[in-house]
């Protein structure tokens, strides 16, 4: 199968790129920076075009553009981790779904999109996919937008749409300022202690490569389409999660809990409900 990653050169696109090779798929891969793309591993393996969707030309067939993939996962999107930006909205929202509208007016049939699990908003405890959206800050407002917007689409341009909803993931190459980016610093670093918030808050971690790998087992199949949550099922506490990762790297530091406050745009305690992924996976 041919398939085309958008944001191939970030965090998740690096292993989704990675996960279809494996798997022996065609990989057209996409970003706005061609120089950093020479530098990954599977550069002389995909066919990669470099695009910056700021440039982003309505006169375009995207569809041609990128030689007519069977099969779109677009991970792209910019001005993270800046959640709160306006950006979003503003520029992001419009170009993005621009974008996919072209390719779907132009051909394509099989379209998936990662959102994020704040389009969950401030709503606590187990997040299904049934419950309503409610974005609580620029960026899953303009992601839970996207998705609207793309469902609406379909009803005048029918194609396989999958919004797949991230939760926390972790692995190599990750934004230096997340937490376990800045944890291995510190511990490069020889630093004694590690600054972190109170730790309390519940989460749901998978690692990178994992993530990966759902997302390309989601993209590739057709019997669920629609919002899936894209998440372990296990809630745990962010302390706990730092102390699980210390103990099995065989690492050492001391946690200074309450040093930074707990984020203002995510509720206290949320994890994924799994039974919609997990009807994928297993098939596999």
């Amino acid at each position: 199968m041919k398939v085309l990653v958008t944001g191939a050169t970030g965090f998740i696109g690096n292993y989704v790129v990675m996960e279809l090779l494996k798997n022996n798929h065609q990989v057209i891969a996409t970003s706005s920076n061609g120089k950093k793309a020479n530098d990954f591993s599977w550069f002389d393996k995909v066919q990669y075009i470099a695009f910056n969707l700021s440039q982003f030309d309505e006169s375009i067939n995207y569809f041609n553009f990128f030689n007519q993939p069977d099969s779109i996962i677009h991970l792209a999107w910019e001005g993270l981790p800046n959640y709160k930006s306006l950006f979003h909205f503003e520029e992001n929202l419009p170009r993005h779904y621009a974008f996919i509208k072209n390719m779907v007016t132009n051909g394509a049939s099989d379209i998936t999109v990662t959102g994020t699990c704040l389009e969950y908003g401030m709503q606590e405890g187990v997040l299904s996919e049934q419950l309503p959206s409610m974005p609580d800050n620029s960026y899953a407002l303009a992601k839970d937008s996207l998705r609207k917007f793309l469902e609406q689409l379909q009803k005048f341009i029918p194609f396989n749409f999958k919004w797949i909803r991230l939760f926390y993931m972790y692995g190599k190459g990750q934004n230096p300022n997340s937490l376990i980016s800045q944890l291995e610093k510190a511990i490069e670093q020889h630093k004694q202690v590690f600054n972190m918030s109170g730790g309390e808050q519940m989460r749901d971690f998978l690692p990178v490569t994992v993530v990966a790998k759902y997302i390309v087992d989601t993209a590739l199949q057709q019997q669920l389409t629609g919002v899936i949550n894209c998440c372990s099922g296990i809630p745990i506490t962010v302390k706990q999660f730092v102390e699980q990762y210390l103990k099995e790297k065989k690492l050492g530091i001391q946690l200074n809990l309450g040093y930074y406050e707990y984020p203002d745009f995510e509720p206290m305690s949320f994890w994924g409900d799994t039974k919609r992924l997990n009807t994928i996976i297993s098939n596999d």
